[in-house]
């Protein structure tokens, strides 16, 4: 019997060392990837990209009717406004509900968690990583849909695109505001509910279930629309789906939405605002609590 002894050796790491925010940033970084299917297999890229798409497509509608109709008394009509736009498609919400599970729920099935805990990571590191990735990612999809409006309306405006530029600069900064109050909701209550179990079929069900019963739940205490729409109910904060629309509307309006469900209730924008901060502080504060939990 013959045999072969290579002698392959082991030679010191040469290369630059990081420290936390490298290691943060590394795993912000394999986060995104892993959301958007990035290297890996052409199945896991469908999901994002459709939703994308469908987020975009009443964008392209809006502009291409803009542009067949200029220069007539049609152009001046709107299928949808910068602030309708935000949230007007439940796709982010699907997409919540089947990422934040797939970039949660494998560390504790696999039981990484140490091997990760091993580097110079923290708790508050893994969760701001997690809760980043998946909050710039929802920016992402919620905000280029709008820039294509935007671009598309002021290319295609009777006034040139100077002058609907000028008018509507305004949403420079309105909408990017909006969009990050939504993401960033979406973003801390999908990523809680899929740190609490190890199976993705369960955390995405009950991320949907969650928007779903609340919404219901809502529904039924604000009673009929007639009514409560001229008086107000502060059932309305119960619906966590349209909380970052009431937010939404603070931002465009300066008000909550008169006609809304918050239209009559005294100071609804910032009791509106002070429930979304509990929502996202409670969703972090279970977070920060789980994983320094493993990190110990």
């Amino acid at each position: 019997m013959t045999g072969a002894v290579y002698d392959r050796g082991y030679r010191p790491y040469e290369g630059g060392r990081g420290g936390r925010s490298a290691s943060r940033g590394a795993l912000f970084r394999g986060t995104v990837r892993r959301a958007l299917g990035i290297r890996r297999t052409w199945r896991q890229k469908v999901a994002p990209f459709v939703l994308l798409g469908i987020a975009v497509v009443p964008a392209i509608v809006n502009v291409g009717v803009k542009y067949l109709t200029r220069d007539t008394p049609a152009s001046d009509i709107d299928f949808i406004t910068y602030r309708e736009y935000v949230g007007v498609s439940n796709a982010l919400l699907v997409f919540v509900a089947l990422t934040a599970p797939d970039i949660m729920c494998p560390d504790r099935r696999q039981r990484v968690l140490p091997l990760i805990f091993a580097r110079p990571l923290t708790g508050v590191d893994y969760v701001i990583a997690k809760v980043g990735a998946m909050f710039s990612i929802l920016f992402a999809f919620s905000f280029i849909p709008q820039v294509i409006l935007f671009l598309g309306q002021m290319l295609v405006s009777d006034d040139g695109a100077l002058r609907y530029l000028r008018d509507n600069a305004e949403v420079i900064w309105q909408v990017p505001a909006a969009v990050a109050v939504l993401s960033l909701l979406y973003a801390a209550i999908g990523v809680a509910i899929a740190s609490l179990t190890a199976r993705r079929i369960i955390a995405g069900a009950t991320t949907v279930g969650l928007f779903l019963v609340t919404s219901i739940v809502s529904a039924i205490l604000v009673g009929d629309e007639e009514v409560a729409f001229n008086d107000g109910s502060l059932a309305g904060l119960l619906n966590l789906a349209a909380l970052p629309l009431h937010l939404r509307d603070v931002i465009f309006l300066g008000n909550v939405d008169p006609e809304g469900p918050l239209g009559g209730v005294a100071n609804g924008g910032v009791l509106a605002a002070a429930v979304f901060v509990v929502v996202v502080g409670v969703c972090v504060a279970t977070l920060v609590y789980r994983y320094n939990e493993v990190e110990r």
